[in-house]
């Protein structure tokens, strides 16, 4: 891969672990349960990519009232359930991962303790020592840059010579108001008509991304 390009970051869930398929799931039952019905489609378009305070707040605006402090405590216990049953790592991310001969990092709006016990979960943790950044970390999760500008300050990397593995229209936002080139994986919850935008590349499965990523490299060195 040509030095033009200094740091792959992924985003986690929907990216290296199949876990949107089973939260969207999960939150759909919740929120309708709550009084705003919901299907896990309507999930994935409003709220895959976003901070759970984001959800929380637009739940509240829609209800009108505010919810419990423990609200999330239903979701926390079915989800959780369902990671152990059902979780895996996205299928050949692991095979793309051990290819690269770039430096790469996770950059998610999951927490630090969310990230590790799935990847852990879908046998992947190890890949990922010290490489791992969180929304809590910064001051703003995405859509904002900042998390996606931590993570590259922190593992050395210019912005411009970053690109962004997302599976969310608002992850994609973040890496291009970050000013890094964006790859959208459409083999998630989201559809390509959802993730398109200016200078993202969509792909469907993961077995094309390096090759994708070797001819990026090769365009922006020529």
């Amino acid at each position: 891969m040509s030095p033009s390009i200094e740091l792959v970051i992924f985003d986690c869930d929907g990216v290296l672990v199949d876990s949107e398929r089973l939260a969207v799931r999960v939150d759909s039952a919740l929120i309708t349960q709550l009084g705003w019905a919901l299907t896990p489609q309507d999930i994935a378009q409003r709220f895959v990519g976003h901070s759970r305070q984001y959800m929380r707040e637009q739940i509240e605006q829609h209800l009108g009232r505010r919810l419990p402090d423990d609200w999330q405590v239903p979701f926390e216990e079915a989800y959780w359930a369902l990671v152990e049953a059902e979780l895996t790592a996205v299928d050949g991310v692991k095979d793309v991962i051990e290819q690269l001969t770039t430096p790469y990092c996770v950059a998610s709006n999951g927490s630090h303790r969310k990230m590790t016990r799935s990847l852990r979960r879908a046998g992947l943790l190890h890949l990922f020592t010290g490489r791992l950044f969180s929304a809590d970390d910064v001051a703003r999760p995405k859509p904002a840059p900042d998390l996606h500008l931590w993570a590259a300050a922190q593992m050395g990397a210019a912005p411009e010579h970053c690109v962004v593995i997302e599976d969310s229209p608002f992850g994609l936002r973040a890496a291009r108001a970050a000013g890094m080139r964006t790859f959208g994986f459409t083999g998630g919850v989201n559809s390509a008509e959802q993730l398109a935008g200016p200078g993202t590349t969509l792909f469907h499965a993961m077995h094309e991304l390096p090759d994708l990523l070797g001819a990026e490299a090769t365009v922006k060195s020529c």
